[in-house]
């Protein structure tokens, strides 16, 4: 694929470029992320073409919000695409302690989750004055869904509906403040049940639709595409199995996972292609993707998810995959 390419969210005039740049290492993700790595980072993003950057309170407490914004305000607003998250609401606390949730040295900020009306409304005004902006393009509830909340995934799930959070988004989507809403989650199941009492415009679903794993293909896919709920792939490398970690689902992988992923790199080895070039195009060729966010800490990193999305790949490799049941057979491939 090609990272510059452009894909239109189809019910709202917004385009996205196929390669997104998310920003939770500039949130400091298990280490610290200075001052220059970050601006090397989206330096080099800004010079490939990257336009699309997605960030959240949650990441860093704060921090990636911060740090982003000033980055941004270098370039004309309607140069670029930025979204963030509502969901949490970050409070001061003094007894924030760098670990915390993964952050090496987060800001002293605690999330507090809130998907009612006027924390979603609070939540995105804190975000406005973070990044600097008077509006957001995409806004994405984060981590609604049962495997999330547990025993608390009714409470929040009726703030966001019966509590005024999804009419909080649709106001804010009527009046310009943000041009479109959805969700930002690793459970395709809590979209299907959105999708039944909400108008979402796109979904950034982390982990559910890549290389290793394919079980949203349907319904959900065949639905998003039905209703022209846009597609934003996260997580292509199922938290960095994909990659050359051990890390699924944030956790040491189970043995039938690397024995897959040990398949799968078998195969890509064949055609002499990459995993991971393999791993982020096969996601984006599901005609309801329109982009894929990769988390990234230096310009290097960047550089090289560069190169694999831009590889060339054979035809045959998909073929192969096919018939050695490691992908759907209905799952469409790369052209």
């Amino acid at each position: 694929m090609k990272t510059t390419d452009s894909r239109k969210l189809p019910r709202v005039d917004l385009s996205l470029t196929a390669l997104a740049l998310g920003c939770s290492q500039m949130g400091g993700l298990y280490r610290p992320t200075s001052a220059q790595e970050v601006e090397e980072l989206f330096a080099s993003a800004w010079a490939a073409g990257v336009r699309y950057f997605d960030t959240a309170p949650f990441y860093g407490y704060t921090r990636s919000e911060h740090r982003l914004g000033a980055l941004l305000a270098e370039h004309p607003r309607t140069d670029y695409v930025v979204s963030t998250k509502v969901g949490r609401l970050m409070r001061p606390d003094a007894s924030v302690a760098p670990g915390d949730d993964g952050w090496a040295n987060p800001y002293p900020f605690r999330p507090h989750y809130d998907y009612s009306y006027s924390g979603v409304m609070r939540s995105f005004e804190d975000s406005q004055q973070r990044l600097g902006l008077a509006h957001i393009d995409i806004l994405y509830v984060h981590d609604i869904g049962q495997v999330t909340h547990g025993d608390k995934h009714l409470h929040y799930w009726q703030q966001l509906t019966q509590g005024g959070g999804f009419r909080a988004l649709d106001e804010l989507r009527a009046s310009g403040a943000v041009k479109a809403v959805g969700l930002g989650v690793n459970e395709w199941q809590v979209v299907m049940e959105a999708m039944q009492v909400f108008d979402l415009d796109c979904t950034m679903l982390a982990g559910r639709y890549t290389l290793l794993e394919q079980s949203c293909l349907t319904p959900f896919l065949d639905e998003c595409l039905r209703r022209g709920n846009a597609v934003v792939i996260a997580g292509a490398f199922n938290s960095g199995i994909l990659a050359g970690s051990s890390k699924f689902n944030y956790a040491e992988a189970p043995p039938e996972v690397v024995m897959r992923v040990q398949a799968l790199a078998q195969t890509c080895q064949e055609f002499d292609v990459p995993l991971q070039a393999a791993a982020l195009q096969f996601p984006m060729a599901h005609p309801a993707t329109v982009s894929c966010v990769v988390g990234t800490r230096t310009a290097a990193q960047l550089q090289q998810n560069l190169a694999w999305a831009n590889q060339p790949i054979p035809a045959a490799l998909w073929q192969a995959l096919r018939e050695r049941g490691l992908i759907d057979p209905a799952a469409p491939v790369p052209l």
